[in-house]
């Protein structure tokens, strides 16, 4: 009841509000989550004001939106989504307020069907900033939207543009140097839920294996601890790996589980996987949660970190992280 009355709301919203009088700068741009809102920044830079609904810590899998949101969507001039197999209690309320409202979800804006990763069920793997590079290709379409809606920022915001892609390039060539360096046969992925295909494509993990599929909506059984447990013993898995958004007692209950068959498993460091980290923090955004996840995959796997890039030595003077 309370999904539809939000419906309901959004509807009214998008049907009954006057249309908004944007003042000349910032453009209000609205994004679901985090990593979207650090790129929209970048890209806007002062021509953006740009908010996000989910914060550190929250799962858009299982997000259901507030009335407070609603109201706080009711005042964007452009939204910004993943997908609906991302944010899947929100896609009617997204679909609603698209009336209205400028909104792409960028899945569908930046990708071809064959770069969509999908599970053995045929459902849409929406965690696409897990490639880098293919979380650059999303730039874009963003940007041109909001030149669109701000043209008289459109030189800024395509200078912004080129500078987000040196710098994403760049990441994502020292992440791929870093998982290159872990021995092959110890280049397995153990997460908590499947939000690591990406990643493990992307960058040369010979296996990857999760409790949880895409999807979160659905709490993990004794036997799906079991089959990845199985995986663990015909595997080279070293260690496995919490996540920041999902309680960590699937996890550990996988390595209780290892561990009482007399075989030793590490616990590696909790990986960013549908949330950045706290505001204020290197982790707080994209770069950092990228550079924080490589950091704790390659050092519970044996690998070594290359040199961060000379691109990004200005990120890492910013937030006081050695190079």
């Amino acid at each position: 009841m309370r999904h539809v009355a939000l419906a309901s709301l959004a509807a009214a919203l998008a049907t009954t509000l006057p249309q908004p009088t944007r003042a000349a700068d910032p453009l209000q741009v609205m994004t679901t989550i985090g990593m979207l809102a650090d790129l929209a920044t970048d890209l806007g830079g002062e021509c953006a004001q740009v908010t996000s609904l989910m914060g550190a810590g929250s799962d858009p899998h299982l997000y259901r939106p507030s009335a407070g949101d609603i109201s706080r969507l009711s005042q964007a001039e452009l939204i910004f989504y993943v997908d609906p197999a991302l944010e899947a209690r929100l896609a009617e309320v997204l679909e609603r307020f698209g009336d209205r409202v400028p909104t792409m979800g960028v899945v569908a804006a930046a990708l071809a069907p064959d770069q969509i990763r999908t599970d053995p069920d045929g459902a849409r793997d929406p965690h696409i900033w897990m490639d880098v590079a293919l979380w650059a290709q999303i730039a874009p379409p963003m940007a041109e939207k909001m030149v669109s809606l701000h043209p008289d920022c459109s030189d800024v915001m395509r200078a912004n543009l080129a500078n987000v892609q040196a710098r994403l390039a760049a990441l994502d060539t020292w992440a791929r140097d870093a998982i290159t360096s872990v021995p092959a046969e110890a280049r397995v992925l153990v997460t908590a839920h499947d939000a690591f295909g990406y990643f493990s494509a992307a960058y040369g993990m010979q296996a990857s294996e999760a409790i949880e599929g895409i999807s979160t909506e659905s709490e993990a059984s004794i036997a799906d601890i079991r089959a990845v447990a199985d995986f663990i013993g015909t595997s080279g898995v070293v260690a496995v790996f919490p996540e920041t958004t999902i309680n960590p007692r699937t996890i550990e209950a996988l390595v209780a589980e290892v561990r009482a068959t007399g075989r030793d498993l590490g616990l590696g460091q909790p990986l960013f996987s549908d949330a950045m980290g706290d505001t204020g923090t290197p982790e707080g955004t994209y770069i950092g949660m990228i550079r924080s996840n490589v950091v704790s995959i390659v050092t519970a796997l044996g690998g070594t970190l290359p040199a961060w890039p000379s691109e990004l030595a200005d990120w890492a003077a910013t937030w006081g992280v050695d190079g």
